[in-house]
């Protein structure tokens, strides 16, 4: 089954096709998003990647959770439902 990860402090260039290709050395990954802000279109520095299964999604929070990507650190974490 699928696990959705959060990833924060992304830096507001990165695209999602950088972001898809980065988690890949941890996994399959489904789909790679950047979070945009609505009236500007700009990057809000987060984002979510979907990794297909379990040990790809734990491998990529231990492989990028705290770590440096492009000159900021990576919160990586399992994601949480909307409220």
């Amino acid at each position: 089954m699928a696990r959705k990860l959060f990833v924060g402090g992304l830096p507001y260039r990165t695209t999602g096709d950088e972001l898809k290709d980065t988690f890949s050395k941890a996994g399959e990954v489904a789909s790679a998003s950047i979070v945009t802000d609505r009236e500007t279109g700009r990057s809000r520095g987060f984002g979510f990647v979907e990794m297909v299964d379990d040990s790809g999604a734990s491998a990529a929070i231990e492989m990028w959770n705290g770590k440096e990507f492009d000159g900021r650190t990576l919160t990586v974490s399992e994601a949480r439902p909307k409220a």
